[in-house]
C-alpha cells in the first residue's frame, strides 16, 4: 500500500513540477481528481506537455490520444501507468 501512495504522491509532484502549476502542493490535489473538465482543469496544451514530460522523464511514449485519454483520466490513473514504467500491451485497442 505505501508504494501505491508513494507513486500518487511522486505523480502529483511531477503534475505540479511539469505543468509549472503555482501555489499547488501535492497534498492539494485529491487521488482520484480528474486531470480535465470540472477537475484540474487541464487543456490540451497541457496534455501535449504531460506526453512529453513522460516520455522525457518516464520513456513512455503516449502513441495517440484514444491512449492518452485514458490514462489521463484522473491522477490516479496517471499515477498507476508511471509506476508500471509502460504501457499495458492491451491498452491499445485494435492493435493486431
Amino acid at each position: 500500500m505505501a508504494d501505491s501512495k508513494g507513486g500518487l504522491e511522486e505523480t502529483k509532484a511531477f503534475l505540479i513540477e511539469s505543468l509549472r502549476i503555482p501555489d499547488m502542493e501535492p497534498e492539494d490535489l485529491e487521488d482520484d481528481l480528474p486531470l480535465f473538465g470540472d477537475g484540474l482543469e487541464l487543456d490540451s496544451i497541457d496534455a501535449l506537455s504531460l506526453v512529453v514530460a513522460i516520455k522525457k522523464k518516464y520513456g513512455i511514449e503516449i502513441p495517440d490520444a484514444e491512449t492518452g485519454r485514458e490514462h489521463f483520466e484522473s491522477v490516479r490513473t496517471l499515477s498507476n501507468l508511471l509506476s508500471a514504467g509502460k504501457l499495458p500491451t492491451d491498452s491499445t485497442p485494435g492493435s493486431d
